[in-house]
C-alpha cells in the first residue's frame, strides 16, 4: 500500500508541475487584463509540436552522448519558449490590443476564434512531416514523442531498499525543471522594475499609466512570458506523456485553466497550488475510483473547493468599487 500511495503522490506531482506551468500563463494575463486567454492551450500544443520536429530534424535519440543531449535539450527548450512567448506575443498585438476597450466578450470570442486556428495549424502541422513526426499514419493521428531520457528506476537506489516504487530521472526532471521556473518567476515579479510594473498595472492600469508606466508594453511583456512558460511546459510534457496530439491544447488547458481558477486566478502561488492539487486529484482518483470515474470525481471536488472558497484556495474577495 505504501508504494502505491508514493507512486501515486510521484505521479500526481508531476503531472501537477506541468499544469501549473500553463496555468501561470492564463493567471499572469488574467491578474492584470481580467481577461481568459483561451487560446493558451493551443500555444502551448505549437510548442510542442515544434519539439517533437526538433526532435526529429537533429536526430536526437537515448543514444546520443549525455552531455550533446543536455546541451540538445536545452536550445530545444529555449527554442520552444521564444516559439511560445513570440506567438502569444503577436497574438497580443494582432488581436487582443485592438479590443482593449471593447466590451468584455469581444476578446473573449475573438480568443476561441484564435484558439480553433491554432488547432487548425497543428493538424495541418501534425500532416506536414510524418516522417520527422513518426507515429500515427493520419495527420489528425497522436504523434510518438521519443523516450529520449534514460529509463533507469532511481528508487531503490535513492531508499536503499528493494520497492516497486517507480521513480524515473524524467520524473525528477519535470519537479525540479519546474520549481525553478516557478522560483524565478517569482523573483520576476516580486523583485525586479518590470516585476513591479506588472503588479501596479494588476492593481490600477489607469493609475500606473498616470505614474508613466506603459501599460501596452506591460501587457505584452506579460503575453511574452506567460506564452515562454506554455513553450517550456510543451516540452517537459512531451518528454514525460511521450505523446503529443493537435488537440491536447484543449483539454490541457481546461485542466489548467481549472488549476488557476481553484488556486486563486491572478495568483501566481495559487496557480502552483491549483495544479498541484489538480494533479493530485486525479491521480489518486485513477488509482481508487477509476479512470472512467476521473472527470466527475475531479470537478466534483472542485466545486466542493469553490462553493467554500469562491475566490481560490489562496485568492483574496476584494470588493467591487461603485
Amino acid at each position: 500500500m505504501f508504494d502505491t500511495i508514493a507512486q501515486q503522490l510521484i505521479i500526481g506531482l508531476t503531472n501537477g508541475m506541468v499544469f501549473a506551468l500553463v496555468a501561470l500563463g492564463y493567471t499572469m494575463v488574467y491578474g492584470i487584463l481580467e481577461f481568459i486567454n483561451f487560446a493558451h492551450g493551443d500555444v502551448f500544443m505549437l510548442a510542442a509540436f515544434l519539439a517533437l520536429t526538433l526532435v526529429g530534424a537533429l536526430d536526437v535519440t537515448q543514444q546520443t552522448p549525455p552531455g550533446t543531449l543536455a546541451a540538445l535539450l536545452l536550445g530545444i527548450v529555449v527554442a520552444c519558449a521564444l516559439f511560445a512567448g513570440g506567438l502569444n506575443y503577436a497574438i497580443d498585438r494582432v488581436v487582443y490590443r485592438p479590443l482593449r476597450r471593447a466590451p468584455k466578450l469581444a476578446p473573449l470570442v475573438s480568443a476561441i476564434g484564435v484558439s480553433f486556428i491554432l488547432q487548425n495549424v497543428g493538424l495541418f502541422w501534425g500532416g506536414s512531416a510524418m516522417a520527422v513526426f513518426g507515429g500515427g499514419g493520419q495527420a489528425a493521428a497522436p504523434k510518438a514523442f521519443p523516450d529520449i531520457l534514460p529509463q533507469t528506476n532511481l528508487a531503490a537506489s535513492l531508499f536503499g531498499v528493494e520497492t516497486k516504487l517507480t521513480l524515473l530521472p524524467k520524473d525528477l526532471l519535470v519537479m525540479g525543471a519546474s520549481v525553478v521556473i516557478m522560483a524565478a518567476l517569482y523573483g520576476l515579479v516580486r523583485h525586479t522594475k518590470l516585476g513591479k510594473a506588472m503588479r501596479a498595472t494588476a492593481q490600477d492600469p489607469n493609475a500606473a499609466r498616470l505614474m508613466g508606466i506603459d501599460v501596452d508594453k506591460v501587457v505584452g511583456a506579460t503575453f511574452l512570458i506567460g506564452g515562454a512558460l506554455a513553450g517550456v511546459a510543451a516540452v517537459v510534457y512531451s518528454l514525460y506523456i511521450n505523446t503529443i496530439h493537435y488537440q491536447m491544447g484543449y483539454q490541457n488547458g481546461l485542466y489548467a485553466f481549472t488549476a488557476a481558477v481553484v488556486g486563486g486566478i491572478g495568483n501566481i502561488p495559487g496557480a502552483v497550488l491549483g495544479g498541484l492539487v489538480l494533479g493530485l486529484v486525479r491521480a489518486f482518483s485513477d488509482q481508487f475510483i477509476g479512470a472512467q470515474w476521473q472527470p466527475a470525481v475531479l470537478f466534483g471536488i472542485l466545486i466542493v473547493i469553490l462553493v467554500f472558497r469562491p475566490a481560490g484556495l489562496l485568492g483574496s474577495t476584494a470588493r467591487e468599487k461603485v
